[in-house]
């Protein structure tokens, strides 16, 4: 059943994944589990001087930090719902074969499931300092442990977004401004993955490099995103090439990638200093094919240069993940758990 034979008339959830593929596709899912997983990695290899563990409940630790980005999704359907429908009546939620209601339930059930793992996390890592003899039942009674309370944290900053800070119509005429906002939940979300991944793990500078990194990361996409080609714009909808030009915006953007692999090659120099030169040589390589893809749009903006934009700044930020981990991995040897 394909997205055009879907009515309302479709069963539930036939219409929900319709909506899914058009606003969230799983393909996304990937980007979202290489986060957490990086983030586990490095609090692990920040807290211990061992062998780094990966277990089975990080599976979980993967899809429930893919269901908090479902949230933020269904935050800002509800948000530009008004204008979507001017601009996009033929979308899935916007033809009413879905309704706001619909997004409202499932939103929910991912809350409830990230509080509940993030309890389950906290438990087991209090089961495992008792295990260890490193605390007593008496010192760890509530519930309410670092998983838990950073997950309040971003949590809180994303209720803020769905508000717009209670300052939207100002806010969205500054559209730089607006992205900065809300691109600071990186750094929210980064110390909840970390909290998950290893619950009680302090600041480090890898773990502060990698909220910036995230940050940084999720700016390039957002601007990129919204730096279109002159057949694209649109008089109803933002961009940033109607602010700075499309090759001011790509130059932003260059600016930004050039920043993320800065970041990813402090972090990597932390990890295993001068020794790491394959991992930088990778980076280089991302590098260039990234700055291609910009330098070509700023030549020749164009929808199809914007889509390939996406795609060359999508793999820096997953390929530049992905080096990490392995980083880490060389670094320390990995062993895998149950738990």
């Amino acid at each position: 059943m394909n997205a055009t034979s879907i009515t309302i008339e479709s069963p539930l959830s036939s219409r929900i994944k319709a909506w899914m593929d058009e606003r969230f596709p799983f393909v996304n899912a990937l980007l979202f589990f290489i986060l957490y997983l990086t983030a586990a990695v490095l609090a692990r290899y920040s807290s211990t001087d061992g062998e780094i563990s990966l277990a089975l409940i990080d599976v979980a630790g993967c899809l429930v930090t893919w269901s908090f980005f479902l949230v933020v999704r269904i935050f800002d359907e509800h948000k530009d719902y008004d204008l979507d429908v001017l601009n996009h009546p033929q979308r899935i939620l916007q033809s009413g074969v879905i309704t706001l209601k619909h997004l409202k339930g499932l939103a929910l059930i991912a809350i409830a499931l990230q509080i509940i793992y993030s309890i389950i996390i906290d438990r087991l890592h209090v089961g495992n300092s008792l295990y260890l003899g490193n605390t007593s039942l008496l010192d760890s009674p509530s519930l309410i442990g670092s998983a838990l309370t950073a997950w309040a944290l971003v949590f809180g900053w994303t209720c803020l977004l769905g508000k717009e800070f209670f300052c939207g119509e100002w806010l969205e005429k500054r559209l730089t401004l607006y992205a900065f906002s809300h691109m600071l939940i990186m750094f929210f979300m980064v110390w909840w993955l970390v909290q998950m991944g290893n619950p009680g793990t302090p600041l480090s500078n890898e773990i502060i490099a990698l909220g910036v990194l995230a940050f940084i990361s999720g700016f390039a996409f957002e601007i990129t995103r919204k730096t279109r080609g002159p057949e694209e714009e649109r008089d109803t909808v933002d961009s940033y090439s109607r602010i700075f030009g499309a090759k001011g915006a790509a130059l932003i953007v260059i600016l930004l990638v050039l920043g993320m692999i800065s970041t990813q090659c402090f972090i990597i120099y932390q990890i295993g200093g001068t020794d790491y030169w394959p991992a930088l040589v990778v980076l280089l390589a991302i590098l260039i094919l990234c700055l291609k893809s910009l330098f070509s749009f700023i030549k020749e903006p164009s929808e199809k240069g914007r889509e390939k934009n996406e795609m060359a700044v999508a793999l820096v930020t997953l390929l530049g993940y992905i080096v990490l981990i392995v980083s880490v991995f060389v670094n320390r040897g990995i062993t895998f758990t149950v738990l």
